[in-house]
Parts: structure tokens; sequence; C-alpha cells
């Protein structure tokens, strides 16, 4: 078994000061040279991730597979991918992470099983077997008509005949991933089963997929109903008392009036991936105007007492416009996926800089926006040197390349030949390895993993306020800067980010806490200045500024 995290690992809100980092396993570092990533490959790389500042890593699922859906289609929750390492190598990986201070979520998928799993061969074989209540079967295909087809570029139903079995299942996502059925108890205990032992083993937590759909009800769109709330408190109440420390990260990509309640008030999940914010990050940088994400934030925040929302700008899968209004969802399309190749689904499978033009200055700002914000900063493998993405894969695998560690042929990812590799290496040559690589990076003044290092660094230096779930907004009215303040118990911390592509005065009137001599933390050249309790200055195109104010002692009672 893998060794206990230091207490310091396990202790209090941990996940709000630390920076998180995805990782897929299997695009990450080749470390035996068959052209796949594993575990040691990612052991190997932990002193990189601790020099960027990396206070934690998701790993994307490990688990047995048959890898038609990048792992989340699962044969066997108890055991490791041959391809990815042994129960040895998680253990050491564990291990020495935590002895450098990092933490490792794994991925809970709770959803379905692939359909090569053992459980839905005996269900579909034997009707009178007991696995025959796991998954949900059907006559006629018809029922939950009410359920939308998620991936609708793939599948035209949720319902798939079964030869063997006779009947059609249900699925949320691909024909190859069966719904598990959540009103089976031996479903929930399995479970619950399935995440104790991984935790057994170390794991200091879970990113759960797809949480809002586990429960199904005929006449509802099935999705976060009651049930879900009330399975996932029972988790977390196994995890407190059995793990104490350990957290729950929800994906759930819904409406704010849906999202908000995984929180649970605090008994549910630690974190919620707020989806609601991340495409309008993107819209709001291309229409030059914060509005969108000063909307979304005073509706979000604060999060419940004792939990955060966990901030991303891209991930494994696309960049979700299911919940944009029509207008929104061509406004998105008309400014980052003119390429027809890019649209997926409900929205654009690509990275962030290529979306971004490759212009790391942009990068580097909503990366600094990103991290600023209160709550828990997720960043996706790669974004930080760059990494560009393959159009002409199929569905995402474009956004799932080899990281490139070095030039050559296979990006210092595999000493494998080019056509082993687990997928092909990024030939754009704007983002080639030639071009973006953490060698060609790493030490060289002015490179875009140096800046991200540099606000990793100031972030992880003044984690007390970073961490604080206090956040005032900045009234600039008419201004493409979107500007905020995080209040802190020693030092305030003054956020501008400037969205246009123009330089733009700032103008704006500070609390009265405000020192008279701000610190200049971080950021691009600028020329601000603070005078009668009034910030004003210029920040460059998508400049950014982080300021910092001493705390001003509050006056002596009367």
């Amino acid at each position: 078994m893998a060794s206990e995290p230091p207490p310091s690992l396990r202790t209090g809100s941990w996940f709000r000061s630390v920076v998180f980092y995805e990782i897929p396993v299997r695009s990450f570092f080749d470390s035996n040279g068959d052209g796949i990533g594993d575990l040691p490959g990612v052991t190997a790389k932990l002193d990189y991730l601790g020099r960027l500042g990396v206070g934690a890593i998701w790993l994307l699922p490990f688990y047995v597979s048959p890898w038609r859906d990048e792992g989340y289609d699962i044969s066997d929750h108890y055991a490791i991918h041959p391809k990815l390492g042994t129960v040895d190598d998680f253990d050491r990986l564990v291990e020495e992470a935590h002895r450098r201070g990092i933490r490792v979520l794994g991925d809970y998928v709770a959803n379905h099983v692939s359909t090569d799993h053992p459980w839905f061969q005996e269900a579909r074989r034997d009707r009178s077997s007991p696995y025959r209540a796991w998954f949900l079967w059907s006559d006629t295909g018809t029922e939950f008509s009410r359920v939308r087809v998620i991936f609708r570029d793939e599948e035209t139903s949720n319902w798939s005949w079964d030869e063997v079995a006779g009947q059609y299942y249900f699925h949320r996502f691909f024909a190859s991933q069966a719904d598990l059925n959540y009103d089976a108890p031996a479903v929930r205990a399995e479970m619950i089963r399935y995440a104790r032992f991984w935790l057994g083993r170390g794991l200091d937590g879970f990113r759960c997929d797809a949480v809002p759909y586990l429960f199904k009800r005929e006449g509802t769109r099935s999705q976060s109903l009651p049930e879900v709330h009330q399975f996932f408190r029972e988790v977390r109440a196994m995890m407190d008392r059995e793990f104490p420390g350990t957290v729950l990260v929800a994906e759930a990509n819904q409406s704010v009036p849906e999202t908000i309640p995984y929180f649970g008030e605090g008994r549910e999940f630690q974190m919620v991936m707020h989806f609601p914010l991340m495409p309008n990050l993107f819209l709001a940088l291309g229409e030059e105007d914060p509005r969108r994400i000063v909307h979304v934030l005073r509706a979000t925040l604060p999060a419940p007492g004792g939990t955060s929302w966990a901030y991303f700008l891209r991930n494994h899968d696309e960049v979700t416009g299911e919940h944009l209004s029509e207008d929104e969802r061509e406004m998105m399309l008309w400014l980052y996926g003119r390429d027809p190749r890019a649209v997926l689904n409900h929205g654009l499978r690509r990275r962030l800089a290529p979306m971004l033009d490759g212009d790391d200055d942009r990068v580097e700002m909503m990366t600094a926006l990103l991290l600023g914000l209160p709550g828990a900063p997720y960043l996706y493998y790669g974004d930080e040197i760059g990494m560009g993405d393959r159009l002409d894969l199929p569905d995402r695998d474009g956004v799932r390349t080899p990281m490139q560690w070095s030039e050559g042929p296979t990006a210092g990812f595999s000493t494998a030949s080019p056509d082993r590799l687990v997928r092909p290496i990024v030939s754009d040559p704007r983002f080639a390895p030639s071009v973006r690589s953490v060698a060609g990076e790493e030490g060289r003044d002015g490179s875009l993993l140096e800046r991200v290092r540099a606000l990793l660094s100031v972030r992880n230096e003044r984690a007390e306020t970073f961490s604080s779930p206090l956040y005032d907004a900045l009234e600039l009215p008419g201004s493409p800067v979107f500007g905020f303040v995080r209040p802190g118990p020693a030092e305030h911390i003054l956020c501008l980010y400037n969205l246009s592509r123009s330089e733009v005065e700032v103008q704006a009137r500070l609390p009265a806490w405000s020192a008279p001599h701000p610190t200049e933390l971080l950021g691009h050249e600028r020329r601000l200045t603070v005078t009668e309790g009034a910030l004003r200055g210029r920040l460059p195109p998508y400049g950014f500024a982080w300021v910092g104010f001493p705390r001003v002692p509050d006056p002596p009672p009367p």
C-alpha cells in the first residue's frame, strides 16, 4: 500500500491554496519506450511539476479499459491497465508525489462502464443474473424520452439494441458505455467500495465524472435529481469518516441554478468545476468586454463555506457551449471556430494556445485571470508551453496529443518510433516541438513557461490571500478591463486584466483600506500610480497587473 500522506497534506481546506494540473497519463511521458505514457512516466516528471509550482495533480483514468473513450469506459475498476503500469508503480507515484508535497487526485467514473465489463457481459447473457439489475433494459427503447443525447455528433439515441440480451440498453454517452442502474442498492454499494479502494491506496480525492446523470426518472431530463445529491453525500460522509482531508470535485456541466447545489451546503462536493464561467471567459475576451465574467461571478460567488469553485480554461474535452444561447454559441464559433473541423457536439475541440492564435500575451493574461479568482485553478498539461492541437484526429483526440518535452520527431515523449506513439505529435509549424517544448522554454527569459512559472510562484507565496474566498469586484464602467480585489489578512491584492487588443487607461477608486505604497507583484510593463485613494495608469494590449497593498490597521475603538 502507498504510504500515508504527511499530515500537512490532509488538513483543512488545502484545495483552495494549491494549483491543480490535469494529466492524461497516456499522453504525458513514456518511461519504457512502447509509445504510450504511463504511471512511471508521471513519477519521472514530478520534479518538473514541482518547479512549475503545481500542488496537486489530477490523473485521468488509468484503470483497465478497451480505451474507446480515453479510459472512461472502464472494464475493471480495481486494476491498472497493464500498458500504464502496475499497482507498485501507482503506489510509488503517490509516495513520491506526497514526498514532494504534491497531492494526487484520480478520476471517479461512476455513471457507466464499458460494454466489455464482466458485469455487463454477464448481464446481457443471463437474464437471471444479479447483474441484470445493474443496467437499464427496454423492449422498445422509448423510455426516458426527455433525456437529451449528449454526444449528438456520434449517437442518435440513448438506447442501443443488444442482440445477445434481446433488449435495448441505456447509455447516456457512447454506445460502448452502458449506464449503471443506481436504483439497484448493489450498484451504489459497489461504487462506494470502488472509491474506498483507491483512497485506501493513498489518493487524496477524486474528480467525479458526469455526476448529474446517475439516476433516471421517467418524464424528467434525468439530471441533477435529488437522488444524485443523496448518493454523493453518502460518498462524502464515507470519505470524511475514513479518509479525512480527501476531497470530491464535481464535473457538473449544468446551468448556474443546477450547479450550485452540488456543494450541498458543505456536505457534498468540496469543489465544483465552474462550467458556467469557462465559455464566458472566452466570449468576454473575444468581445473585449468583461461584463459577462462579472455577471457570472456575481451569480456564483461566494461558494458556500468550506468549499471552492474549480476554475479551468481548457481540459481534455471540448470547450462546451451547452448552456449558451444560440446567439452566444454562434459568437463563440465565429470567434474561435472558423475551421469547421474544430466544432464538436455543443462546442469546440481546441487547445488554449490555438484558440488564442498562439499569442503568449493572451495566454499569460488568461492564466493570470484564472489564478487570481477566488477558488482552485486547474491547468491542462502543456498549456504552460502553449501546446497546439491536431484537428485531423477524431473526436477529442486532437487536444490529447503527447506532451512536448523537447525537439525531435517524438518531442521527447518517447523513445519509440513516431508511428508507434499513442497519438501523433502536433505538426502545425506554429506549435511543433521545434517551437514549443519544455526544453526550449525552460530557463529562457520571457518564454511562456517562465511567465507561467512566475505566476504560480507569486500565487504560492501569497497563498493565504489567494486561497481566501473573499472577492470584491471593481467598478470600471465602459472599460475593457476586468478588475477585482482579493482581500487578505495582511495584504490585499488588486488584480487588473485588459481584455482588449489596445492599450487602455485605467481609473478606479480604491477601497478605504488602500495603503499609499502598493507593491507591484507581477504583470506586463505598465504605468500605474495610486494617489488620493485612486488608481490611475495604463495597461498594454492584453496586459494585466497584480498589485499588493499592505492592510491598513483598523482604527482603535473609541
